[in-house]
C-alpha cells in the first residue's frame, strides 16, 4: 500500500512562511497562524512541504481500513487562494458559512482569495466548531460554492436567422 506523502515534519514554519512571495498573502498567513494557534492551543508544524498544521489525530479510512495521522486543522498559502483545512467539512458549519463572506469550498478545504473577503470572527468560530466536530463528518458534507453561478436566462435563445431578421433596417421613405 502507498504511504501518505504529506506527513508532519521538522521543517521550519517561519522559514516556509517567510518565502511566501506576495506580502499580502504572507501577512494573511501570519493572521491565520495566530488564529489557529489561539484556537487549538497547539504550535504550528509543517505537514509536507507546503501545509502548516495544528494538532494531530489518528484516522481510519472507511474505504480501506488503513490508519494514518493527520493534522486537526491547518492552512496553505497557495498561489490562487489561501487554503484552510477544516476536517469536519462544512455541513456542521452551515450557519456560520452563510455569515463568513466570500469563499469556495472542497470537501474539507476552504478557499479564500483574500482574507479580507471574510469575517475573521466568524472564521474563528468555524475553526473552533470544526475542532469540536467528530472527524469524518466531512464525508457527509457536499462541496459547495458560497456564490452560486448565475442562473441561465428564462428567455428562449434567439435563432441565428431571427437575429439577422431583427437587425434589418426598415426601408426609407421617399421624400
Amino acid at each position: 500500500m502507498a504511504e501518505l506523502k504529506t506527513r508532519e515534519n521538522d521543517a521550519s514554519v517561519d522559514a516556509f512562511l517567510a518565502k511566501v512571495a506576495d506580502p499580502v498573502r504572507r501577512q494573511e498567513c501570519a493572521t491565520v497562524r495566530a488564529l489557529m494557534e489561539r484556537v487549538t492551543g497547539e504550535p504550528a508544524r509543517m505537514w509536507g512541504p507546503s501545509i502548516v498544521g495544528f494538532g494531530r489525530y489518528t484516522y481510519r479510512s472507511p474505504a480501506t481500513g488503513r490508519e494514518g495521522e493527520w493534522m486537526r486543522t491547518g492552512f496553505s498559502p497557495r498561489k490562487g487562494a489561501l487554503t484552510l483545512y477544516l476536517m469536519s467539512g462544512f455541513k456542521p458549519l452551515a450557519d456560520l458559512m452563510e455569515k463568513l463572506g466570500k469563499y469556495t469550498t472542497g470537501s474539507s478545504c476552504l478557499y479564500l482569495k483574500r482574507l479580507s473577503d471574510v469575517d475573521l470572527k466568524v472564521l474563528e468560530q468555524a475553526v473552533r466548531r470544526s475542532l469540536r466536530t467528530p472527524m469524518g463528518a466531512a464525508d457527509a458534507a457536499p462541496a459547495k460554492r458560497s456564490s452560486p453561478k448565475p442562473k441561465a436566462s428564462a428567455k428562449p435563445a434567439r435563432r441565428a436567422a431571427g437575429r439577422k431578421a431583427a437587425k434589418k433596417k426598415a426601408p426609407r421613405r421617399a421624400r
